[in-house]
């Protein structure tokens, strides 16, 4: 037998998650789904190549137009400490990353509530996988930041100590898209999960209005942030129970059990 149980929360994205039995939110599942985790190009089967292939060639295009979209943000340089700007760069440091991640771990802790550590342990553990991808591509690839002014088709792989020759992929933007992916997969209301993508297109904005990536840079990084912090909400998603938000205002969470 089936039942309902409903309950309301004042907070939006309070409790917006699955409620979750089987997962332990610690850091020895942590280890066992990051070794997983890295196992899965080995495991990819037709659909995963293609979504890769897709994606390169996305980017690929997306260059061809880097100079033109740069050229054109130049021309108006006084939105650069606007408060949506900063706004979007401010959601893809770093901190921001750690600090949402933390008030809803906290939260789960304090509280003993398994959702919202679910979602400041997959915020974390998104931002690891997909900010760890970034962080070799942007040494290997070697990309020169438009600000330098050595144009967009400047690569010097390899390249450690120099940032300016990190501008592929944005970790900024790899960042925030995790972190708005987490956001969205824990939701159940289709307006909760497009003002959750809204900090992250801003943070794509920012850095390419800011002169610190080029357009493509940007493009390839929201894949990297999106794909990472899905794969992650699939794997715990497998176990969870089925908790979705019915409303925003009253934000009602619905929790069935069998």
């Amino acid at each position: 037998m089936r039942h309902k149980i409903v309950v309301t929360f004042l907070l939006p994205f309070l409790c917006v998650s699955s409620l979750v039995a089987q997962n332990r939110y610690n850091f020895s599942q942590f280890g066992d789904e990051t070794i997983d985790f890295l196992k899965q190009p080995a495991k990819w089967e037709g659909n995963d190549w293609v979504k890769l292939g897709l994606t390169g060639a996305g980017t690929f295009l997306v260059m061809q137009i880097d100079r033109p979209i740069r050229d054109a943000m130049m021309k108006d340089r006084s939105y650069y400490n606007s408060l949506p700007v900063t706004f979007g760069r401010l959601w893809g440091e770093n901190t921001s990353t750690v600090v949402v991640a933390g008030v809803f771990g906290l939260h789960g802790v304090l509280t003993d509530n398994n959702s919202t550590k679910k979602v400041g342990f997959e915020i974390i553990q998104a931002a690891v996988y997909a900010g760890g991808i970034t962080t070799i591509l942007k040494v290997v690839v070697g990309r020169a930041r438009p600000y330098t002014g050595k144009g967009a088709w400047t690569y010097t792989p390899f390249t450690i100590s120099d940032d300016g020759f990190h501008s592929f992929p944005s970790g900024h933007t790899t960042l925030a898209f995790a972190m708005s992916t987490v956001l969205a997969r824990n939701t159940n209301s289709g307006t909760l999960k497009i003002l959750a993508y809204i900090p992250a297109a801003l943070t794509a904005f920012s850095r390419a209005y800011q002169d610190y990536h080029w357009a493509s840079d940007c493009a390839i990084s929201a894949a990297v942030g999106y794909f990472a912090a899905t794969w992650v909400a699939d794997v715990h998603a497998e176990k969870d129970s089925r908790v979705k938000i019915s409303s925003i205002y009253p934000l009602t969470i619905q929790i069935y059990l069998d």
